[in-house]
């Protein structure tokens, strides 16, 4: 898979805001299947794991099985590249934008 197909992945495990809630209730830490299905009462366990199906294709969760239970992970690296790749190099060039304005502005005053 090209790394444009994975960032297309990505993205669309993330266009879903249940999908990134389930990430938001990982992030303090590993949760089993069922309790993010008691995270979301309006869902069907079925839904949930379809849900978890997308996630982890993208890459933002693991998966790992003991005894009964399923062990769900977040994996933040995906996030960590589309960041890099298309979020920090627009804010640099938002930064220096700002900071020349705000150059100019103060040269502008002191006339």
């Amino acid at each position: 898979m090209s790394s444009a197909d994975v960032h297309d992945t990505i993205f669309k495990a993330l266009a879903d805001s249940r999908r990134r809630a389930m990430l938001d209730l990982m992030k303090a830490g590993p949760m089993t299947t069922g309790e993010l299905c008691n995270g979301f009462p309006e869902l069907d366990r079925c839904t949930v794991m379809q849900h978890l199906g997308v996630l982890e294709e993208a890459g933002l969760l693991i998966a790992e099985r003991r005894g009964r239970r399923r062990w769900n992970y977040f994996n933040p690296l995906p996030i960590k590249e589309i960041h890099d790749r298309w979020i920090h190099p627009h804010a640099v060039g938002a930064v220096t934008l700002l900071a020349r304005l705000k150059r100019d502005l103060e040269e502008t005053d002191v006339r």
